[in-house]
């Protein structure tokens, strides 16, 4: 039974919302966001494996990477490896938006957070935190203790379903 009925994910879903507001008012959508996002964690990758980590065909790539251009988020370079294909670079435009998406969202956060007690706030804030944690290593483990316990209840459906 899920005891936080999700609401983590909900409150992270309005925060996300705040975001793409404020992003729009920069000249970026969340698809160029996201393109923005992979390009700064991985330097020089090519226009093709953007496309496919993102799902997107190789146009929709293309014309992302023409637009976020054309604004100063991204850069294009020749693969020394193949003249044929281009590697994507953020430039510093793009890093500036990053920490104003951070700053968005921790305004937000901030916000929600300022109607608790500093007991409350504190007490939280170590639970998340706790829950963080928690959360990261599953992930690191490829959620190794999820599959199984997925897995297992596929194969016992939960009596009450």
């Amino acid at each position: 039974m899920d005891f936080t009925k999700r609401q983590i994910t909900k409150i992270a879903r309005e925060a996300n919302k705040l975001t793409i507001q404020m992003m729009k008012e920069e000249g970026i959508g969340s698809g160029e966001f996201d393109l923005i996002h992979l390009v700064r964690h991985n330097p020089g990758i090519s226009q093709k494996d953007a496309g496919q980590r993102l799902n997107m065909d190789k146009g929709a790539v293309a014309r992302r990477v023409i637009s976020l251009e054309q604004k100063g988020y991204m850069v294009r370079k020749e693969n020394p490896a193949d003249a044929r294909s281009r590697l994507l670079f953020a430039t510093p435009k793009a890093d500036s938006l990053k920490n104003s998406k951070a700053a968005v969202e921790s305004a937000f956060y901030t916000w929600l957070l300022e109607e608790l007690s500093d007991e409350e706030r504190d007490s939280f804030c170590a639970i998340l935190e706790k829950l963080y944690y928690r959360s990261k290593l599953e992930s690191r483990s490829g959620f190794l203790h999820l599959y199984e316990r997925l897995n297992h209840e596929e194969e016992y459906p939960d009596e009450e379903s």
